[in-house]
C-alpha cells in the first residue's frame, strides 16, 4: 500500500558537454543540494514521502528520441548514473533518507530539449499517446502531463530561465515556481552529432527488453538499472502492430530465506508494487486516472506463469514476472530482443544468451548499467554504499528494532 506522499518538480538547465561527474557536480550540487534539504525538511514535518520528479534536459536527445536507443545508450547511460550518484552523495553527506516513509523518493526524467531552447513543432509521425513513453519524453509532454506537484523548482541561470520559460508556456495549469541558485554548466564542445543514416540502420530498434533482480527495498541503484532498462525500449511507430514489452523479471519469495536479514526481506507484491510505483511514474505521462490503463494479475501454467501484467494505452505492457530461476522469461520468450544489467551480474548476460543459443534463438543485446561508487568524494564510501544495498537497509532495519524488542 502506497503511504501518503507530496509532489515535486526540480527543472534543471540542460546537461554539461561534455558531460563528466566533475561538470555534472558542478553544474546541479548546489540545486540539488537546496531541493533535497528543503523537501526533506517537509517530509519530516509532514510525516509524508516527497516524490521529487527531476527534469534533466538533454540536448543529444533532442530530434532523435523515435531513433535506436542503442545510438544514445552509453551517453545517457552516463549521465543518469552520474546524476543519480551526485544524489545520492548529497544524501549521505546530509543524513538525508532516500528509503523509508518520511524519505526523498528522487526520480530523474530525460527531458529533449535544445540547448538553445528553439524549440520546433514535433514530428507528424508520432502519436499524442507515444509522446507519453518516457523515461524520455519532449518537454511538451512534461508540461501537460497534469501531475499534481506542490511544488516546481527552477534553477537561477540563463539556460534553467529558457527551459523554464519554455516550461511554463507549454503547461496546461498555473504553477507557482521557487528559483534556487545555479552552478556552472560548461559547454566546451557542441552535444553528440545527430546519428548517421549508416548508424540507424545497423542498430536495431528494440520493442521488447528484459531486466531481472530482487528489487527489495528499492533503491537508487534500483532505479538507475529501471531507468536505462526502459531507455533502452524504442518508441512503436504509428504503422507498427507489434505491441511494445518491458518485462521485468522479480525474485520469488521462496529463493530468498537465506538472504542476511530475511525477516525484514519485503514480499514479492510488495517489492512488485514498489517497482511498479517507480517505473510507472518514468515510463507513463499520461494522466493518473486514465481508465485505459489496465492492470491484470495472471497465474498461469509453466515456468514464470505469476506475474501482474499494466498495459497502456501507446502499445506499451509491463510484465512484472514472478521468476524462481536466474534466467526468468529470457529463455521462455523468444520475442525479448535487448537485456538491461548491471556490470556486477555482467556473467548472467552470457548465460543468458548461452540458453538462447541453445534452444536456436537469436542472442539479446545486452546493454549494462554502471555499478555506482563514491571514489571521486573523500569519507563518504561506506555510507554511499549502504544506500545502494538492499543488505544494509535490511541491517539497519534490524538495529532499529532492537530497543522496541528490549522494550
Amino acid at each position: 500500500m502506497t503511504s501518503p506522499r507530496q509532489r515535486a518538480l526540480l527543472l534543471l538547465p540542460p546537461a554539461p558537454s561534455p558531460s563528466s561527474y566533475a561538470s555534472l557536480k558542478a553544474a546541479f550540487n548546489a540545486p540539488l543540494f537546496t531541493v533535497l534539504k528543503e523537501l526533506a525538511a517537509s517530509s519530516i514535518k509532514s510525516q509524508k514521502r516527497t516524490v521529487l520528479d527531476i527534469a534533466l534536459p538533454v540536448p543529444a536527445l533532442y530530434g532523435h528520441l523515435d531513433s535506436p536507443r542503442g545510438l544514445l545508450y552509453t551517453t545517457t547511460q552516463q549521465l543518469v548514473s552520474d546524476l543519480y550518484k551526485l544524489i545520492c552523495i548529497i544524501a549521505t553527506k546530509q543524513a538525508i533518507d532516500t528509503e523509508d516513509a518520511e524519505s526523498v523518493d528522487a526520480r530523474v526524467v530525460l527531458v529533449a530539449y535544445p540547448r538553445n531552447g528553439q524549440l520546433t513543432t514535433p514530428s507528424a509521425d508520432t502519436t499524442p499517446e507515444q509522446e507519453l513513453q518516457g523515461p524520455a519524453i519532449e518537454v511538451h509532454t512534461l508540461a501537460r502531463t497534469g501531475r499534481p506537484w506542490d511544488a516546481v523548482y527552477s534553477v537561477e541561470s540563463e539556460e534553467g530561465e529558457r527551459f523554464l520559460q519554455s516550461f511554463m508556456s507549454l503547461s496546461s495549469a498555473p504553477r507557482k515556481v521557487t528559483r534556487v541558485r545555479g552552478g556552472i554548466v560548461k559547454v566546451e564542445r557542441a552535444s553528440p552529432g545527430a546519428p548517421t543514416l549508416q548508424d540507424a540502420t545497423a542498430a536495431v530498434n528494440h520493442l521488447s527488453v528484459a531486466v531481472g533482480g530482487t528489487f527489495d527495498h528499492l533503491h537508487i541503484g534500483h532505479k538507475l538499472l529501471l531507468t536505462m532498462f526502459a531507455f533502452v525500449l524504442g518508441r512503436r511507430q504509428a504503422s507498427e502492430e507489434t505491441p511494445s514489452t518491458l518485462t521485468v523479471g522479480i525474485t520469488g519469495d521462496a529463493l530468498l530465506t537465506n538472504k542476511k536479514f530475511a525477516e525484514h526481506l519485503e514480499s514479492w507484491k510488495r517489492r512488485q508494487e514498489s517497482t511498479h510505483d517507480f517505473l510507472s511514474s518514468i515510463v507513463y505521462f499520461g494522466q493518473s486516472d486514465d481508465a485505459r490503463v489496465r492492470v491484470q494479475e495472471r497465474t498461469d501454467p509453466g515456468p514464470n506463469g505469476h506475474a501482474v501484467h499494466v498495459t497502456y494505452p501507446f502499445g506499451l505492457t509491463v510484465k512484472y514476472v514472478e521468476i524462481w530461476d536466474p534466467f526468468g522469461p529470457t529463455i521462455t520468450e523468444k520475442d525479448i530482443t535487448a537485456l538491461a544489467l548491471s556490470l556486477e551480474t555482467r556473467g548472467g548476460g552470457a548465460a543468458v544468451n548461452e540458453k538462447r543459443r541453445e534452444q536456436g534463438w537469436d542472442p539479446l543485446e545486452v546493454f549494462e548499467v554502471a555499478v555506482l561508487d563514491a571514489s571521486e568524494e573523500d569519507s563518504v564510501d561506506e555510507s554511499f554504499q549502504s544506500k545502494l544495498s538492499s543488505t544494509e537497509i535490511r541491517r539497519r532495519r534490524h538495529e532499529r528494532m532492537k530497543p522496541r524488542a528490549k522494550a
